[in-house]
């Protein structure tokens, strides 16, 4: 959450002297898991975040100059596979047939985020958290639902 929200890595090389107040969740889990280090690079283009690639490692340790550009090289071509999805061709040759018919049309779900955007007056993240949350609760596919909100069936967001 911390790389997605602050559009930045988070590099954290050891998971066992972090601050205890940080991460209280997730760090004892993780530490129980045997992860020792873990770094976090958000996915985004712009305004709009995709998601994170996160790294863990069993021992305690920094990147060195090599694995942190090898980090950033994967992070980059995991937003652009995450774009490319688009097309609806890649989307049926790289998910598997199962999730393809849940992924729909992303344009319309992006164009859909952002005029949930502007009538909710939120930020990108939380519109498209919006428009999940609305296919979730049974309302329609997410594609259905984006479509209503292009088509300007009135939607309300609060």
């Amino acid at each position: 959450m911390d790389a997605s929200t602050r559009g930045r890595p988070v590099l954290q090389p050891d998971l066992g002297r972090t601050a205890p107040e940080l991460w209280t969740g997730f760090r004892p889990a993780a530490l129980e898991a045997g992860i020792e280090a873990i770094f976090t690079f958000p996915l985004q283009v712009g305004g709009i975040r995709l998601g994170v690639l996160d790294l863990y490692r069993d021992s305690a340790g920094t990147l060195n100059p090599a694995q942190l550009e090898e980090a950033l090289s994967y992070a980059d071509a995991s937003t652009a596979i995450l774009l490319r999805l688009e097309d609806r061709q890649l989307v049926e040759d790289v998910l598997p047939p199962d999730l393809v018919d849940r992924t729909g049309n992303l344009a319309e779900v992006h164009q859909a985020t952002g005029m949930v955007a502007v009538q909710a007056a939120v930020g990108l993240a939380e519109a498209l958290l919006l428009l999940r949350a609305r296919a979730f609760s049974g309302e329609g596919s997410l594609l259905e639902v984006a479509g209503e909100v292009i088509a300007k069936t009135p939607v309300p967001w609060t």
